[in-house]
């Protein structure tokens, strides 16, 4: 997953695609987020649960531990290794769900510039990603070393054509369970290793390269390229 999505609901958009009936603690805004080309350490809405409330909070996309000062904050965390590894130890319990519209990534296709993809659920619902992170919640105030990482997996299918890793999404009943404090951790990291959707629920196409240029925002982003253009 090369770094680049969109998350341009509102939240009310977002709980309702999570299907929670609980109370939520919103502190996002009640306002369309509008964040088409949203990139690394853009601060992005994210879900968390404590007990039955669910939490909404705005949280910087990428993060490391303290005593990782020497190297950049990543933003992604491979399933395969990240219930294990040292590097995401102190963050693998607070799971949570970064809930999405769309990514994009970069092919190489022989021309001077790399062609954009958007991906996508072919219905268009929102995808429900998982992840973890280091979050405001009732024994944690908010803090500048706050962020959070997206779980990756390899590509399938047709998909590897675009890139050979993917976030590892999950359905709503799926995510419910992620996110529920009361899931053990055996039980969660199989979820992410076994149970993520399938290649087959998502189509992609080629959109415009002005989605490179991190300061472009905007609807037409997230529109298929016009042919005659390309």
């Amino acid at each position: 997953m090369c770094g680049r999505l969109s998350q341009y609901r509102g939240i009310h958009d977002f709980v309702a695609a999570l299907g929670m009936p609980n109370a939520l603690a919103n502190s996002t805004g009640d306002q369309l987020f509008e964040r088409y080309n949203a990139a690394p350490t853009t601060q992005l809405a994210l879900f968390h649960q404590e007990g039955n409330v669910l939490h909404a909070d705005m949280v910087r996309w990428g993060w490391r531990p303290h005593w990782a000062k020497d190297r950049a904050a990543p933003i992604n965390a491979r399933v395969e290794k990240v219930a294990h590894g040292p590097f995401f130890r102190a963050i693998w319990p607070h799971r949570a769900i970064l809930a999405i519209d769309n990514w994009f990534e970069w092919v190489d296709e022989g021309g001077p510039k790399k062609q954009p993809y958007l991906i996508r659920y072919q219905d268009q619902v929102p995808i429900l990603c998982a992840s973890i992170g280091q979050y405001p919640n009732a024994d944690h105030e908010p803090s500048e070393h706050d962020g959070f990482v997206i779980i990756t997996a390899d590509s399938a299918g047709g998909m590897v054509d675009i890139h050979d890793r993917r976030p590892v999404t999950l359905s709503p009943e799926l995510a419910r369970e992620w996110l529920d404090p009361g899931t053990p951790k055996e039980r969660a990291e199989q979820i992410v290793l076994l149970q993520g959707e399938p290649t087959e629920a998502f189509e992609w196409f080629k959109v415009d390269r002005a989605v490179g240029n991190v300061r472009n925002q905007g609807a037409a982003l997230i529109a298929p390229a016009d042919p005659a253009l390309l």
